[in-house]
């Protein structure tokens, strides 16, 4: 992983965030996944870094290279 990665995931309150990798705190919240996930791709498209989004379990369900050209040939999915 890059450094800057930014992850989005779910916070104790409910809450979903956005946090580069590095930062102690988020760089921004929302209410709802769908809004975080929106965001959190923005800010990865002009960091050009790799957009983590976890589950609510905290595991890892997707993730998104920017810009694609840095995604490996021979990745799964």
């Amino acid at each position: 992983m890059a450094k800057g990665d930014i992850h989005t995931s779910q916070r104790d309150d409910g809450t979903w965030q956005n946090r580069a990798e590095g930062n102690v705190r988020a760089s921004n919240t929302s209410a709802t996944k769908a809004e975080a996930q929106a965001a959190g791709r923005e800010m990865a498209i002009e960091r050009g870094v790799e957009h983590v989004i976890h589950n609510k379990d905290g595991k890892i369900g997707e993730r998104n290279t920017y810009p694609r050209s840095r995604d490996p040939r021979k990745s799964k999915g």
